[in-house]
């Protein structure tokens, strides 16, 4: 029998949260849903030099608007709190204790001219392998070089210190990762990791593994660049004698740049023009400001939709997948290794997709919202038909008002590189005529609209396919939009008189 799923997502409040974390989230939130388990939300601040305020609320902000639910953690509570790690600092340093007292960690005392003079020396003798290790360790200040005496008047002086991990030398180190299979490493590639600090605060390697333990955690799902930290967390499971009860590991794939040339960053993105983070944030120290997706207009489904594919595939054509079918379809196993491409323009497809099903008085809402701003009123029933007009041609909500404008408010600004190709003697002759023919109708729809452009064609022995671009113009400012016909219908028949009326009298014919 399958032991109970449990999975965490576990960041560090060190500033807004990469659209990647969103990705890592989302794939442990359906691992849990699929097998009926658990989803925490751990927040890992024991790196208190990097903590930015605000960062926790943002992180718990972002997955609750993403609709990525947390059943335990800094925002629920649960069984195994605090969930916070900076409120754990007791139970950590009873298990580096423990460590300590089994010979299986250290005490170092060693200054950062004194590691740094370590390093300087190794490069010199021509070592690739510069690190605190097996082979540097019995030459450098810790309780493995020193008298017990003598450590013992070091820490009762309150001198500097770190506990570091004992790893043995020449041992083999396995893992079975769900998405890269076996992973083997000797431990000589492994070296003595700081476990504790000296403000007596854990680092990310014994706290995690600690909290993973102590919280039941049964599948560790995280980014790619945690993979060579993994073989120094299987050891201290192995230590700690909680072998059993180690989790599985599944490293997902990097988040590329669109053209799969290198890591996706912040820099890439704001260079592209796109968010990197789910919500607005402005960072408290540099108070640089960048916008989220949130508000750049993704609706939460569509970009989540988006996320689940940059590493997973369901093995099938479908593209388009609801929460409960993503949940359904999901397995760690059809995750790739290869990084994935961040193609923005993929993202958009989906915002329009999902735009697309929703009902026509959803999408009027989106237009009401931005008329609120503009403090413009209309009926419902014009903003359903503005919607209808327009939902094919839209990406985000915003668009229904940016791109329709013209419906509220007569063009201001004309394509003039048309108007100078196309405006001519045939354009007034036939527009003068059509003016004419829709004044004499107490109202226009999309239908008689038509009809009156066949009888001018027929009347003036003018083409109508020559002059609905200008038609266009002269209603819209634009050469291109919603349907023709339903745009006079849903301005209306005085609305469009009084606008061919003026491009009549200020569009100026070209002598050739």
């Amino acid at each position: 029998m399958m032991k109970e799923v449990r999975v965490r997502f576990a960041p560090s409040p060190t500033g807004a949260l990469h659209i990647g974390g969103v990705r890592t989230a989302l794939y442990n939130f359906l691992l849990a849903r699929k097998y009926n388990g658990k989803m925490l939300l751990r927040i890992e601040d024991t790196d208190q030099n990097r903590f930015v305020p605000g960062a926790e609320e943002y992180i718990i902000e972002s997955l609750a608007w993403a609709g990525i639910e947390i059943d335990e953690g800094v925002s629920k509570g649960g069984p195994y709190a605090p969930y916070r790690q900076s409120d754990r600092k007791g139970i950590y340093q009873k298990y580096a204790q423990q460590l300590l007292d089994e010979g299986k960690a250290y005490y170092a005392f060693d200054t950062e001219q004194e590691l740094e003079s370590m390093r300087e020396r190794l490069k010199a003798q021509g070592s690739s392998d510069q690190q605190y290790s097996s082979v540097t360790r019995m030459q450098m200040k810790n309780s493995l070089t020193l008298q017990e005496s003598e450590v013992k008047q070091k820490l009762e002086s309150g001198e500097h210190f770190v506990i570091r991990l004992n790893v043995p030398a020449n041992l083999e180190i396995k893992l079975n990762d769900l998405i890269r299979g076996e992973v083997r490493v000797n431990s000589s590639q492994v070296d003595d990791k700081v476990l504790m600090k000296s403000d007596g605060m854990p680092t990310y390697h014994l706290a995690n593994v600690v909290d993973d333990y102590l919280m039941k955690i049964s599948h560790v799902i995280r980014g790619e660049e945690w993979l060579p930290s993994a073989p120094l967390h299987v050891l201290l499971y192995r230590f700690f004698g909680w072998e059993k009860e180690m989790p599985q590991f599944a490293h997902l794939p990097l988040l590329l740049k669109a053209d799969g040339n290198g890591k996706l960053s912040k820099r890439d993105a704001d260079k592209a023009g796109f968010p990197i983070f789910p919500l607005n944030w402005t960072d408290p120290k540099t108070k640089e400001f960048s916008k989220g997706f949130r508000e750049n207009g993704y609706l939460p489904e569509a970009l989540l939709n988006f996320l689940a594919f940059l590493g997973w595939n369901p093995g099938t054509e479908q593209e388009i997948f609801s929460m409960k079918e993503m949940i359904d379809a999901f397995t760690l196993e059809r995750i790739g290794k290869a990084g994935a491409k961040f193609d923005i323009h993929k993202a958009q497809w989906f915002n329009q997709q999902y735009l697309r099903a929703k009902t026509d008085e959803q999408l009027a809402q989106y237009l009401f919202d931005s008329l609120k701003k503009e403090k413009i009123e209309c009926p419902d029933e014009k903003a359903i038909k503005i919607c209808i007009a327009m939902k094919e041609r839209v990406t985000f909500p915003r668009d229904f008002w940016e791109y329709g404008k013209f419906f509220f408010v007569a063009p201001t600004q004309f394509d003039e590189q048309l108007i100078a190709k196309k405006w001519n003697d045939d354009t007034v002759k036939f527009l003068t005529a059509y003016k004419e023919e829709l004044k004499g109708k107490s109202i226009i729809d999309a239908e008689n609209a038509k009809s009156l452009l066949e009888k001018t064609s027929i009347l003036t022995e003018i083409a109508s396919g020559k002059i609905m671009q200008m038609l266009r113009v002269a209603l819209t400012g634009g050469a291109s939009g919603p349907d023709l016909m339903m745009t006079m219908e849903i301005i209306g028949k005085d609305e469009s008189v009084s606008r061919i009326s003026y491009a009549l009298e200020n569009f100026k014919v070209k002598v050739s």
